[in-house]
């Protein structure tokens, strides 16, 4: 697995580079934001928010603008705006100075299990029995195995993670990706915030309040209606498709 690195700091980058060698990635280090910009392309991002030329969130919401490469922030602000605006503008993780190497490669892993679960979940090869049914109230599922699901004027591709609104792609980040697909699993269904979190971001979350609020936000405004993302109050969230309430 390739890694670009994005860190000024040669006393942060050396032992930090060695350490996920070790682990077997392939990293590559830049100390600049143009640098990252201009870089190869990579895997996923480890990027450090205090660079000399521009800051990391510039970066973050530069390369989200043009990729889907998961992108992890790396730095020593630790305020919640910090991590809440980072998550905003297109950031898979947020990881605050110190941490320890296990644990970065665990968030590695992790943000790459939610971003390319092709890599770890084995496709479906059970074709559907004749004669079943492949149209419900209010949305259609085509088969499984081609990844595809509709739900109205919304299309969900998970096998090439794309998503199209009446015909028209979506840009969305990986994370807002995720989080619609999981909530697409069981239109219809109430979702906690807790069982969100963990599903989406990792068991046990227990980062930022805010940043499933941010992430819902996001893709209520590309969804271009707040409709499609239901608030159960004092519970958690739920999809439904505007103007029509019926689920098989």
């Amino acid at each position: 697995m390739r890694l670009l690195l994005v860190e000024d700091d040669d006393r942060v980058a050396a032992p930090l580079m060695e350490g996920l060698n070790r682990y077997g990635f392939t990293v590559a280090r830049v100390r600049t934001g143009a640098s990252a910009l201009s870089a190869s392309a990579a895997d996923l991002v480890l990027l450090d928010l205090g660079l000399p030329d521009m800051d990391g969130i510039d970066v973050c919401r530069a390369l989200r603008a043009r990729s889907t490469v998961p992108i992890i922030m790396i730095t020593a602000r630790n305020e919640e705006t910090d991590r809440v605006v980072g998550l905003e503008v297109g950031a898979d993780d947020y990881l605050s100075k110190p941490f320890g190497l296990r644990e970065l490669v665990a968030r590695i892993r992790a943000v790459t299990r939610r971003t390319h679960p092709e890599r770890h979940t084995p496709p479906s090869t059970t074709a559907p029995k004749p004669g079943t049914p492949l149209t419900g109230a209010g949305h259609t599922r085509l088969p499984a195995e081609r990844g595809v699901q509709r739900l109205g004027p919304l299309t969900i591709n998970r096998r090439t993670r794309e998503v199209t609104l009446n015909g028209q792609p979506l840009a969305l980040t990986p994370k807002e990706f995720d989080l619609l697909a999981h909530l697409a699993g069981d239109p219809g269904a109430v979702w906690s915030r807790q069982q969100i979190l963990d599903a989406v971001w990792e068991p046990g979350y227990f980062g930022p309040t805010r940043t499933l609020d941010v992430h819902v936000s996001a893709l209520r405004r590309k969804l271009s209606s707040p409709s499609w993302i239901a608030t159960v109050r004092g519970i958690g969230f739920r999809l439904t498709v505007p103007g029509n309430g019926a689920y098989d």
